[in-house]
């Protein structure tokens, strides 16, 4: 099938966007180089995206087989590579077969000289099943708070245990950068070592701009954990508000003086384009459902496009929410649709715990009231209640944000509303953030704090400890659904094995 069958959607062409560090008119000699690795995302049972940033204007070459020797491998044309993009480019490959490791190479040809190609990279990706079972590892929230990467204290580490585990995608749960905190060349840890930070002009202030936002993306991409993982785990991402700044929402004007740009809707503009640039996403919207065989859909959410502004959270106003009207139907839509024995819903904000965004708003869902629903909860009251009624069967929810991990059980019997089916939440992270938490539950939809690893003190540094990610393995045979709770170095916390 590769070799008869495997054709190109090189039509995943970037937005006109000016270069982060280098100008359209720099025209370097020599053979182009491939700067940042090599990424895949969105793989689906046929198709998936392949990404890849050079130094100079160059065309996107790739090769996919069966083999890791390349035998037989088809060439694909991919997009060019120039200032527009920032020099990024994605090919979005078609006619896979499913359920198989794939070995891909990528070059960069140069625009002056046919056949002078860069040095290659590899990588690998494991396409969905057609049946079967089916693992995945989960986090967020990465390189925030004034930790970034640390060579000597190891880097990012947690990419080299989730690496470890081979598992068949990543989800990250948003806060895939952290544009609103600038990093400092050293900080002093509670045992007087020196965490030394490595620190790019980009990183060394608030993105505003578009290259900064750009800046965001390939500082992360520095670190060699991160892109070894990168170039073997298919990546599902989604957003939340680091990329962007903290706690935002559309229509916001920022007060933080530390900003000259302080029209959020600009600011939200730049960031969505680095993020769309710099990741292997699939297309520009940020909510979409992914399939994974018979056992698992994906249905991941955009809590962050639609969002209403951060205020005491108590209304009666069934039109506003996180979500929007439009994202709301889908979603209860596609529940109802779904014939998939789980269906994981990806929240970059969790349910039911209380996360302020000052002294009287909320940033969240929840607002601490245990009674019956109000404000943002309002939504979330109709979807668990129409996918009731739908008769909707394994509900899971992941998610991050909170900096701890945790596993909620929701149940109608410790509720304040009735009609929802009893459900599970787990929340993991951060991947290389400060530690928190834990926060305080509401009541409203009766969750129960079954297991919580959390820091002893806020802003823990991943040197300490307290990072973490979560694994879902699902078993082909049965259905069952287990999900272990992992710290930085793999090792399990906690597990949970749900049955059909």
């Amino acid at each position: 099938m590769l070799r008869g069958g495997l054709v190109t959607g090189a039509g995943l062409a970037a937005v006109p966007l000016l270069g982060s560090g280098a100008s359209a008119a720099w025209r370097p000699s020599g053979r182009p180089v491939l700067t940042h690795g090599v990424q895949s995302g969105e793989a689906t049972a046929e198709t998936a995206v392949v990404w890849t940033r050079a130094d100079r204007a160059s065309r996107m070459l790739v090769e996919v087989s069966r083999r890791p020797d390349f035998r037989g491998a088809r060439v694909l044309r991919g997009p060019l590579l120039g200032p527009d993009s920032d020099f990024t480019g994605k090919v979005r490959l078609r006619g896979l077969p499913a359920g198989e490791r794939l070995h891909y190479r990528v070059r960069a040809e140069s625009l002056d000289r046919h056949g002078l190609n860069s040095q290659p990279l590899v990588g690998s990706l494991r396409t969905a099943p057609r049946k079967g079972g089916v693992r995945f590892v989960w986090t967020g929230d990465i390189a925030g708070q004034g930790w970034g990467i640390a060579p000597d204290l190891g880097g990012m580490k947690i990419f080299r245990a989730m690496r470890a585990a081979r598992p068949d995608f990543f989800l990250c749960s948003g806060d895939t950068v952290y544009a609103d905190g600038p990093l400092a060349e050293t900080v002093t840890l509670p045992d007087g070592r020196i965490w030394r930070n490595i620190v790019t002009p980009e990183k060394a202030k608030v993105a505003e701009t578009l290259a900064e936002y750009r800046g965001q993306f390939s500082y992360n991409l520095l670190d060699d954990h991160l892109r070894a993982f990168a170039a073997e785990v298919p990546q599902v991402n989604q957003w939340d508000d680091h990329e962007v700044t903290n706690n935002w929402y559309p229509g916001e004007v920022l007060t933080d003086t530390r900003y000259t740009e302080r029209r959020v809707d600009v600011l939200a503009g730049r960031a969505r384009q680095a993020f769309h640039e710099w990741l292997p996403t699939g297309s520009d919207r940020v909510y979409r459902k992914l399939s994974y065989g018979p056992r698992l859909d994906l249905f991941v959410l955009d809590m962050r496009t639609f969002k209403d502004v951060n205020d005491g959270n108590t209304y009666a106003d069934r039109r506003r929410g996180l979500l929007g009207a439009e994202q709301r139907a889908w979603l209860i839509h596609e529940l109802k649709r779904s014939r998939a024995t789980w269906k994981v819903i990806a929240a970059d904000l969790p349910l039911g715990l209380v996360v302020p965004d000052g002294a009287t708003a909320q940033e969240g869902v929840a607002q601490g009231d245990a009674g019956a629903p109000k404000g943002r909860e309002l939504e979330i009251a109709e979807v668990l209640s129409a996918a009731h009624r739908a008769r909707v069967k394994g509900i899971v929810f992941l998610t991050a944000d909170v900096h701890y991990t945790a596993a909620h059980h929701y149940d109608p019997s410790r509720a304040a509303v009735a009609d929802f089916t009893p459900f599970w939440e787990f929340v993991s992270g951060p991947a290389h953030a400060g530690a928190f938490g834990p926060n305080a539950l509401d009541g409203t939809f009766g969750p129960e704090a079954v297991f919580v690893h959390a820091p002893p003190v806020a802003n823990t540094s991943p040197a300490e400890g307290y990072q973490h990610f979560g694994e879902v393995v699902i078993d082909g045979e049965t259905g069952a659904f287990r999900v272990d709770l992992r710290d930085a170095d793999g090792t399990s916390l906690y597990n949970k094995t749900l049955l059909p």
